[in-house]
């Protein structure tokens, strides 16, 4: 058997879970989400071998078919996985499938879904400064009749919007697959997740102006809550043409 043929989830577990190099399965994806597999879901599993240990089970490195994919890595390389990076919200959100190490491997995993206190802050920054930017743009490419560059800023405003409000709850952005289930779990304190969900839809696909200003009313109010005001006292009078409009 080479690490490119077609090979069952099921079997491949038995087959790790037999090998004592093995310490952690990790199953992340639409498999680890409730409710979200579908006919075309995959197997996204990693495969966590203790450090320094040699396993036959490395000629599967790899290895990807429309059944299973396997990441193989060292338990040192497992922790420093998507911290931080674009994986990070795959494994808080991961599924343990053996942990042979009395709970780190899920400790590992759950440490993934917070950030903490100093990194949650710099990220809420640097994301509430792109946020402003990008809705600032797009009121003033309004302004000027520029309709679809303000609909394009509007659109990349409520990305920003997003990693900015969940690095205020300290977690991970989760792709935009799973924001409807992440927030229906787990929804953003202050926030009514209908309400949220429909700004976005609101925002990205009109580039409303007087919607985005309602919204960063909100976010306005939340971040300097959160002692961010200082990023949006940076925008001086700019500030005006971000905020509702006086009746």
């Amino acid at each position: 058997m080479t690490s490119q043929q077609p090979l069952a989830y099921e079997a491949f577990v038995a087959i790790a879970a037999a090998d004592p190099a093995v310490v952690g399965l990790v199953l992340k994806g639409s498999r680890a989400h409730e409710g979200m597999t579908t006919d075309h879901s995959d197997h996204d599993l990693y495969v966590v071998i203790a450090d320094g240990a040699t396993t036959d089970l490395r000629r599967f490195a790899g290895h990807r078919t429309t059944e299973l994919d396997l990441v193989i890595v060292s338990l040192e390389e497992f922790r420093a996985v998507g911290m931080p990076g674009f994986e990070r919200y795959a494994l808080a959100r991961a599924r343990i499938v053996l942990d042979r190490l009395g709970g780190e491997v899920a400790r590992i995993v759950a440490a993934k879904a917070h950030l903490d206190a100093d990194e949650a802050s710099r990220a809420a920054g640097l994301w509430l400064d792109a946020y402003a930017n990008s809705l600032y743009r797009s009121v003033k490419n309004d302004r000027d009749g520029h309709a679809l560059a303000a609909r394009l800023d509007a659109a990349d405003s409520v990305g920003f919007l997003l990693e900015l409000l969940f690095a205020l709850d300290r977690r991970p952005r989760p792709y935009n697959k799973y924001l409807e289930w992440e927030l229906a779990r787990y929804p953003l304190p202050g926030w009514d997740t209908r309400v949220l969900l429909d700004a976005a839809d609101a925002v990205s696909a009109t580039g409303d102006v007087s919607a985005q200003r309602e919204l960063f009313a909100r976010v306005e109010a939340a971040a300097r809550r959160a002692g961010h005001g200082a990023v949006l006292d940076a925008w001086g009078e700019d500030l005006a043409l971000m905020r509702p409009r006086e009746a």
